[in-house]
């Protein structure tokens, strides 16, 4: 069973989320890149807002690989209250040493989720160092925002390896990057832990718009159909 993550940049939207069928929401920026980052008060904002009534994830920005920067900016996000913190894994450079250094959160108990990059060539050698590091989970989107979706820069097959590895390192397992309600069938099988949708939200599917619950609520029947169909054909 997949669930809905629904990405949101304001407390309006984290509403609409909360109330049209999300099961995760991810706190995200779109105007400043991939995992492009909130203030740390509209986090604060949405966490006094919607905190436990669905887990929330935040993102700390497209941040370059130093190790310090990137502990930094996750403590700072993970002291907003949020349940998740995501941090992304850019390029190729410095991956392991920016691994060891979110010890020091996870062996607090921060839920860090690493976010591997498929128009990146992404190392799944990293899994069982995050499993050893104590990551929460790890999920796979796109870094170039250019109208290719995941399953255009990977196929089925290694999707499943990717989800596979990950279950089998006790890691949360997340899929993204420019998802469409049709990716919805297919990538259901694949059974990742949640599926991750902007752009597939907002009006004319334009990850910068406003999210339209419309668009949400359908997503989520749709899911929710498919997660069903999956069940009785398994």
């Amino acid at each position: 069973m997949s669930q809905l993550l629904a990405s949101v940049t304001n407390v309006d939207e984290a509403l609409i989320a909360l109330e049209n069928g999300a099961d995760i929401i991810d706190l995200k920026n779109p105007a400043e890149g991939a995992l492009g980052a909130l203030s740390l008060d509209t986090i604060r904002a949405i966490v006094d807002s919607v905190a436990r009534h669905k887990p929330l994830s935040a993102t700390i920005g497209d941040l370059p690989m130093d190790p310090r920067l990137l502990l930094e900016a996750a403590r700072e996000t993970a002291d907003t209250g949020v349940d998740i913190v995501k941090i992304g894994f850019f390029g190729r450079e410095a991956h392991v040493e920016c691994i060891h250094a979110m010890q020091t959160l996870t062996a607090q108990g921060a839920r860090i989720v690493a976010v591997l990059f498929a128009d990146e060539e992404p190392d799944f050698g990293l899994l069982p160092q995050l499993e050893a590091a104590g990551f929460y989970g790890v999920m796979l989107d796109t870094a170039i925002k250019n109208g290719k979706r995941l399953r255009h820069h990977m196929d089925n097959a290694r999707l499943r390896f990717f989800v596979e590895e990950a279950r089998s390192r006790n890691l949360l397992s997340g899929l993204a990057g420019s998802l469409a309600i049709t990716d919805i069938e297919d990538l259901i099988q694949l059974d990742a832990d949640y599926l991750g949708f902007r752009g597939a939200l907002c009006a004319s599917s334009d990850r910068k718009a406003a999210l339209d619950p419309r668009q949400l609520a359908l997503l989520a029947d749709v899911l929710h159909s498919c997660n069903i169909m999956a069940k009785e054909f398994a």
